[in-house]
């Protein structure tokens, strides 16, 4: 029975951890650096995400505020002023992110 041959693959860094049976387990002071080190890195994600939905949002409100007469006047100036203060707070956000990194 042939099956497929195996591909050896080069390692990709932050993919997936390779645990080393040989090393040991590890001690409780490393456990809580790896764990830290994974909630940061969630806690960026999350921030990176709502980054995106704040800009999403902003551009979503400059369609509206764009739009003409097919919007009623006081939802387009409201989207417009959303647009602005959505899209300041997202700036603010990316440079808050960018200084923490």
């Amino acid at each position: 029975m042939a099956g497929k041959p195996l591909k050896i693959v080069s390692p990709v860094p932050g993919v997936a951890e390779v645990y080393d049976l040989g090393r040991g387990p590890e001690t409780t002071a490393q456990r809580v650096k790896r764990l830290q080190e994974e909630a940061r890195l969630l806690a960026r994600e999350e921030v990176e995400r709502l980054d995106r939905d704040l800009r999403r949002l902003a551009d979503q409100a400059k369609a509206i505020a764009d739009g003409g007469d097919a919007y009623p006047a006081g939802i387009r100036d409201l989207a417009g002023r959303i647009c602005v203060d959505t899209a300041q707070r997202a700036e603010i956000l990316r440079a808050l992110l960018e200084r923490s990194h």
